[in-house]
């Protein structure tokens, strides 16, 4: 294990060393963290894996898509209670005339696939998957329910983005978000950092997870999860490999193309709360709190458990219940957190190489976060 805690975050410390006592001998992973602008944690572990190496996050990238949106809500470019169609007149098809922004980022419009799927190619590009999308008649009706739209909700909202303003997601990023505050979290991975880039290693459960898992209900490739996570496409990537094709990084496709250190992610939730590097936080206190205001809540009709969003983010209270009211952030399905706690001023990033059993953030980060949380109260 390799790396510093400031004083009062020696629990952090010891909880990090336990996970990486306990796992693989091939483990990788990086814990940072912030409180108030100030990097407080920051640990790794793994061989070949350093501070400075750079994984795919998975859906934590959505994160970095929606404080875009959240920015331009904010200047007052985009409203989350207009329609969709207003901005973008093609998605009106099929019955989506009266969908609203707010609905697309709640995870409420029921359009979370398209009934041939996607290549590749295909879900790497969110321009492809936008068109796509425009002329899909939703999977539910719009508003009455909610669902993850796990491999689509960043080419919507981007597409929105670009009809508004003339630039991609991943372009306004780089100008208003990455550049600034030297974040190392990029939505298209310039070839020239590649042999930064460490690929995300498959699943390989114990023997008494794998009996889990084969205990679980099967979800059939043409079920609504199925389509949503694009597995009835027979020549689509496997979710755990989509981050090592070179088109996805550099693409950076904004529902899961991202590519980031720790440092990255809890960075990023730092520069948007509470400032980074001498520069001051992206968002205002009333964006944060509508942003981060619980949109949906229940059951997930498309990954069939409970889940909360707000605007974009997910509701990080809900999972972490000693977390403030008002967190939010996004979790990559390699096992990857990153989020915001605005009433302790933590700003939280945790990364791994292998892909983390059951999917989703890591059950590691729990006891880290916890960690985190309570050593940013004691030091106030």
């Amino acid at each position: 294990m390799h790396g510093t805690v400031a004083a009062g975050y020696e629990a952090v410390r010891e909880e990090f060393a336990k996970v990486v006592a306990g796992e693989r001998e091939d483990y990788a992973g990086q814990l940072v963290a912030y409180v108030r602008g100030e990097l407080v944690v920051d640990l790794w572990s793994g061989p070949e894996f350093t501070a400075d190496t750079l994984t795919g996050v998975f859906s934590s990238t959505k994160g970095a898509a929606h404080l875009v949106v959240a920015l331009l809500v904010q200047d007052g470019v985009l409203d989350p209670d207009q329609r969709v169609s207003h901005y973008w007149p093609e998605f009106a098809a099929e019955g989506k005339q009266d969908i609203t922004l707010r609905e697309v980022l709640a995870h409420r419009a029921g359009v979370v696939g398209a009934d041939a799927g996607f290549s590749l190619e295909e879900l790497a590009d969110d321009r492809l998957i936008a068109a796509r999308i425009a002329g899909q008649r939703p999977y539910w009706r719009p508003g009455t329910a909610f669902g993850y739209h796990a491999w689509v909700i960043g080419a919507l909202t981007g597409e929105v983005v670009r009809r508004v303003t003339g630039q991609s997601i991943q372009e306004l990023f780089e100008e208003r978000v990455r550049a600034p505050y030297g974040l190392d979290f990029y939505l298209g991975l310039p070839e020239e950092l590649e042999p930064r880039f460490a690929t995300t290693l498959p699943m390989l459960p114990t023997p008494e997870q794998q009996a889990e898992i084969d205990a679980e209900e099967v979800t059939g490739a043409e079920s609504l999860g199925g389509i949503a996570f694009n597995e009835h496409r027979a020549d689509a990537p496997e979710l755990w490999d989509f981050p090592n094709q070179r088109i996805a990084r550099a693409q950076g496709q904004a529902s899961a193309g991202g590519v980031a250190s720790a440092r990255g992610l809890a960075g990023m939730y730092a520069a948007a709360t509470t400032g980074l590097n001498g520069r001051p936080p992206l968002l205002k206190p009333d964006t944060m709190a509508e942003f981060a205001q619980i949109q949906s809540i229940g059951y997930d009709v498309v990954s069939r458990v409970h889940k909360a969003f707000g605007l974009g983010f997910s509701i990080a209270g809900e999972f972490y219940p000693f977390l403030g009211q008002g967190a939010f952030g996004h979790s990559g399905a390699a096992g990857s957190q990153a989020l915001a706690d605005p009433r302790s001023g933590l700003a939280y990033g945790y990364n791994r190489r292998r892909y983390a059993y059951p999917g989703g953030a890591a059950p590691e980060n729990d006891k880290l976060l916890r960690a985190c949380v309570e050593a940013a109260r004691a030091t106030r």
